[in-house]
């Protein structure tokens, strides 16, 4: 028998196992550590197992009074269920049972970005649905839905999320079936502008995280200046003093791709990093220059090899990849898309509005960066 002590204790291991308690009662604790109470019996010939719920939600005291309601009913021929008025009926209630228990140790930043999904994309759609009722189609619309509009990573993590609430509403007794199993290469891959990144705010922490434990000062700020500003690769590292203006950096127009001169509000996380990088290079042209001449701009190459050796692979996060994060974010947080692209110095679509402004918006401008940069810092604290 299984006592508080040994269920508390038990750890995870390279493949799930389960611990014997007794009359059928199993904790099944899988490769992340999560515990499942299992009833398991025989109709017949064939075992059939079912979820009493997730460890510690429910005590083993508790485990054992629902093993012990369900083995009764099961001895005078009743069949047995989970599926009750006090259990969650729609993906609605699922949802918020399965955030009120796994996402309660979340930083704030991600519980934001998993509210903003599913109330934004899921809830609207499946939200008012039975759990058994939603199937594979269904989900799959819903997603086409979002990658009509180009968000591809946005399609993949609102699948994502969603299969992650069935597999908590399977293990805890809710319902039988998960339907994004069976999306396995149904949606679109491509990746905004073709550039590796990532969107998942626990990526996107563990990221930034690796950034500010980097040793190396110069690289370290060369990074977190790449990813505040979502400034293109080539523009930063051939960045000088001279650009910086006070609370802004204006970049001459015979550096843009486009040729047409950008400003870049800085924010007050990059202000911080400028004072601290003005003690290392505020003595030469450059922002960041190779560390061997201090008037050349560093190597094309410095922030992607610095990327390569936290672990990062060119699958999942390149420097040009943070303007697509910073993309795919803000527009998952609704800021208006002629700002968001504005500020990534792209040409406008219309040709009725040809004559690029730089100064474009830039009220919501300097409000977006300084939120850009929040949002990261939040995700890291």
């Amino acid at each position: 028998m299984l006592n508080e002590a040994k269920v508390k204790n038990s750890k995870p291991k390279a493949k799930s196992y389960m611990l014997r308690d007794e009359n059928g009662l199993y904790l099944k604790v899988d490769t992340a550590g999560r515990k499942y109470w299992i009833l398991r019996y025989w109709e017949g010939k064939k075992e059939r197992q079912i979820s009493l719920g997730v460890y510690p939600e429910v005590s083993l005291k508790d485990a054992r009074i629902k093993r012990d309601e369900l083995q009764a009913a099961r001895a005078k021929g009743e069949l047995i269920s989970l599926r009750n008025e006090k259990n969650p009926a729609t993906f609605s209630e699922a949802a918020a049972e399965w955030v009120r228990v796994r996402m309660k140790d979340k930083a704030a930043g991600y519980l934001k970005t998993i509210h903003l999904r599913l109330n934004k994309y899921i809830l609207p759609f499946i939200g008012n649905l039975k759990l058994n009722d939603i199937k594979s189609p269904v989900i799959l619309k819903l997603c086409r839905q979002i990658e009509i509009k180009e968000f591809y990573e946005t399609a993949h993590r609102v699948r994502t999320l969603i299969g992650q609430v069935f597999r908590f509403a399977i293990a805890s007794g809710y319902c039988d079936y998960d339907p994004t199993q069976a999306l396995t290469g149904a949606l679109t891959s491509k990746r905004h502008k073709h550039y590796a990144t990532l969107t998942d705010p626990a990526e996107i922490a563990i990221l930034m995280k690796s950034i500010k434990a980097y040793p190396f000062d110069l690289m370290r700020l060369a990074m977190l200046f790449s990813i505040y500003t979502a400034a293109r690769p080539g523009e930063i590292r051939t960045a000088e003093w001279s650009e910086i203006k006070d609370d802004k950096w204006d970049i001459p127009a015979e550096k843009m791709k486009m040729k047409r001169r950008h400003i870049v509000p800085l924010s007050r996380q990059v202000q911080k990093i400028l004072c601290e990088l003005r003690l290392l290079t505020g003595k030469g042209r450059y922002l960041f220059p190779t560390p061997r001449d201090i008037n050349r701009p560093m190597s094309e190459n410095g922030v992607r090899v610095a990327l390569r050796s936290l672990g990062f692979t060119k699958e999942q996060i390149t420097p040009h990849g943070f303007r697509a994060m910073f993309s795919t974010i803000a527009n998952e947080h609704e800021f208006n898309r002629d700002v968001i692209e504005r500020q990534l110095a792209h040409v406008p679509d219309n040709a009725i509005r040809g004559a690029y402004n730089h100064a474009e918006y830039i009220q919501q401008r300097i409000k977006l960066m300084q939120w850009w940069a929040n949002y990261l810092d939040n995700l890291s604290e």
